[in-house]
């Protein structure tokens, strides 16, 4: 009863992003300034999770004003309590400031980067403790859990789930509730369910950031399908990078023992739920399913065929139900408020909200989530800001190293599973990398197959010697050494690999090649045939560099600025550029004061 008597709480984004931007140490300096002002009894400090706008971090918001501090420093700390703690006065230069109006914004409601956003999975995160399992309970937590044990039978509940038309948020998009059915309908002594929080995409942090602003929902969730397939064991299989989300779960679990959500006969039901953590090395193929279970059981993670399949014989050969962490954070909010609820959000396939996490070339790096249907154009020009620098849209990826690359023609697309396959890409888990025309589309490519390449397991021969061999092609183009034939190469084994290969990540591992030659091939072509790299990344296809002889105005900028003397000097009027030495680095470019140094 405490927390009544406190006038102010001051809210610290303490997620991952906001801490390797300093917040630690912020949050040190404000609890040490709010003693020394002898505020301790009437302003509270609290930790929570990711705030989503990673961009503007570490991110301070007071409340009960609900003032949204952004960039806030440890310099800035003894001002923000001298002004804001104890006389009211909001810091406007902390504020967060519209672009092109610079209109200064104190409540982030009236950001554009939160407006289009709905939150479901991510309504804790930001707000809440995530250590303090009564602030979960203050806003809801367990009562879908309880409503499920104590008012519904098992079919009761996945009948609910299924009606939702909840997708497994994991990739695939299977259905969960038809997941959780098949899982129920084996019959068996033991059972398991498994958590999916093996986040192993270049680029991605949606799963992360969950578990460390709101641990309890991903307990909950997991409690509940636990309870609907008959599993009195599960697991949380999450990579040992994560620390701080391992933390928080860590001491999650322990007051959710505490309190009696897990353990024996949770709510009086006669139901019995114990709950582990399993830390995983790292490697991306666990996201694999089977792969998963194999290093769970302590076995290296590498992936078996199916059939049969974990529902029928999964971990230990019991029966098994892993869902990644988003889809877990969902099965609260549908218990509670009902399938109509969160079928009423979304489109008729893809219902409910989708997490993003946007990063690449835009302006509002950070986390999202947004309903199922929302456009490619909001997410990226709305919500995120638009591009850095101005610079124009060239692509966008989605679905991380399994996804594809979506050209600027498809910007107006809604989002959702179906679109997506459509035009060669996937949701994957909810990565979205967005790329400017400064991107070369070849490059991209290589850079994600020879993450897939290095990731393989090696169990099946088509994903170990097929994406090994397509990586080499790739470099052999960047390099400027392709060849006729490669592009028709790339997509015969593309095609292969897809049709052969034992598990998701070599089937999908050609997604990247074969989306950027479908919509990028003039590219590939100018890279092979005219050995020029359109976007001068290439360091062996970028073009020399050339100084315009009308242009120069002989200041010798040029010159000093070029590490390898090929600029030189004609007759003490212009400069000059010796093809042969130039390396293409644009060290000249950068120096000329006139603009006349151009890349051929």
């Amino acid at each position: 009863m405490k927390d009544a008597v406190y006038r102010s709480h001051v809210l610290v984004c303490t997620g991952t992003g906001c801490s390797s931007a300093g917040a630690d140490s912020l949050q040190v300096e404000l609890e040490d300034q709010i003693a020394q002002h002898d505020l301790t009894d009437e302003i509270k400090v609290i930790e929570t999770g990711c705030h989503g706008f990673c961009e503007k971090g570490p991110i301070v918001v007071v409340y009960p004003e609900g003032v949204f501090y952004c960039e806030v420093g440890k310099k800035d700390i003894a001002e923000l309590v001298e002004e804001h703690l104890l006389k009211g006065r909001v810091l406007e230069d902390l504020l967060y400031r519209e672009p092109v109006t610079e209109e200064q914004i104190p409540s982030y409601h009236d950001i554009d980067f939160y407006k289009k956003q709905q939150r479901i999975v991510l309504a804790n995160c930001g707000k809440i403790d995530p250590e303090n399992i009564d602030e979960y309970i203050a806003n809801n937590g367990y009562e879908a859990a309880g409503i499920a044990l104590t008012k519904m039978d098992p079919g009761e509940v996945i009948s609910e789930v299924k009606n939702s038309g909840l997708r497994g948020r994991g990739g695939g998009g299977f259905p969960t509730g038809n997941k959780w059915e098949f899982a129920y309908n084996t019959k068996s002594d033991k059972k398991y369910i498994v958590c999916n929080a093996d986040e192993g995409d270049p680029g991605a942090f949606m799963d992360r950031s969950i578990l460390e602003g709101d641990p309890h929902r991903i307990i909950e969730g997991m409690l509940i399908g636990a309870y609907a397939i008959g599993a009195d064991e599960g697991y949380i299989y999450i990579r040992a990078e994560y620390p701080l989300a391992i933390k928080r779960l860590e001491k999650a679990l322990s007051q959710a023992r505490e309190y009696g959500f897990l353990g024996s006969d949770i709510f009086g039901s006669g139901f019995d739920f114990e709950l582990h953590i399993k830390k995983g090395a790292g490697a991306f193929v666990c996201g694999e399913e089977t792969a998963l279970m194999a290093s769970i059981e302590g076995k290296r993670g590498m992936p078996s065929p199916r059939p049969p399949y974990p529902a029928q014989k999964g971990l230990w050969d019991k029966p098994t139900n892993i869902n990644n962490v988003e889809t877990f954070a969902n099965i609260p909010y549908i218990i509670y408020k009902g399938a109509e609820s969160f079928n009423s959000i979304g489109t008729e396939n893809s219902t409910g909200t989708k997490v993003f996490a946007l990063t690449g070339k835009i302006k509002n790096t950070g986390l999202l989530e947004v309903p199922m249907g929302t456009t490619l154009r909001e997410v990226i020009f709305d919500i995120g800001g638009g591009l850095t620098g101005d610079n124009e849209f060239k692509a966008v990826q989605t679905g991380g190293p399994s996804g594809g690359c979506i050209p600027a023609g498809y910007l107006d697309l809604e989002i959702d599973y179906d679109s997506l396959l459509e035009v060669g890409s996937m949701m994957g888990s909810g990565g979205m990398v967005v790329m400017d025309e400064d991107t070369c589309m070849v490059d991209v490519a290589r850079f994600f197959l020879d993450f897939t390449q290095s990731e393989s397991c090696g169990k099946c021969t088509p994903c170990r010697e097929g994406t090994k061999r397509m990586l080499e092609v790739l470099e052999r183009i960047c390099g400027g050494k392709g060849a006729s034939g490669d592009i028709e190469l790339l997509e015969e084994l593309g095609n292969h690999i897809k049709d052969t290969s034992l598990c998701g990540l070599g089937q999908s591992a050609p997604n990247p090649i074969l989306s950027t030659i479908n919509y990028f091939r003039e590219e590939y072509e100018a890279h092979i045939e005219d050995k020029y790299c359109p976007a001068g990344v290439c360091p062996e296809l970028a073009g020399a560099y050339m100084i315009d002889e009308e242009g120069c105005v002989a200041c010798g900028q040029c010159a000093r600025a070029c590490p390898v003397d090929a600029v030189s000097v004609q007759d003490n009027e212009i400069y000059v550029i010796d093809e042969d030495l130039c390396i293409s680095c644009g060290a000249c470019e950068e120096a000329c004061p006139v603009d006349a140094v151009t890349q051929g």
